[in-house]
């Protein structure tokens, strides 16, 4: 499985930015798919994740009401819809993938994950 993240740019606080995950290699089935970012000196954190099987989604707190997970099955990708963006949503962002598709929930760093995108990088200006 090879993941591939696009998206990521400047954007001024408050506005928008959709980042995209496309996977290749293998089909989605039943995987969890989880999109993680990571400022310098800080530890990978998780954002946003959804379930294949059955579209589930789940939020850190600091990203509720602000941030979209969604998959488009056809085309093998998970996007991350950001809105209202801060100047502390400034990282790289990465996309991985759980191959069992078990993994779901912001309890689960990033070892719990199998594959990694290269990550893709978004600032936020103030």
């Amino acid at each position: 499985v090879q993941l591939q993240a696009s998206g990521g740019g400047l954007v001024q606080a408050g506005g928008s930015l959709r980042l995209s995950c496309a996977a290749s290699g293998r089909v989605f089935s039943n995987y969890a798919v989880g999109w993680f970012r990571q400022v310098p000196g800080k530890e990978r954190e998780i954002v946003a994740g959804i379930r294949w099987s059955d579209g589930s989604t789940f939020y850190v707190d600091s990203v509720k009401g602000r941030f979209t997970i969604s998959r488009e099955n056809a085309k093998n990708t998970v996007s991350l819809q950001m809105n209202s963006v801060k100047p502390e949503d400034t990282a790289v962002y990465y996309c991985a993938l759980d191959i069992a598709g078990v993994v779901h929930g912001s309890d689960y760093g990033p070892q719990f994950y199998d594959y990694w995108g290269q990550g893709t990088l978004v600032t936020v200006s103030s």
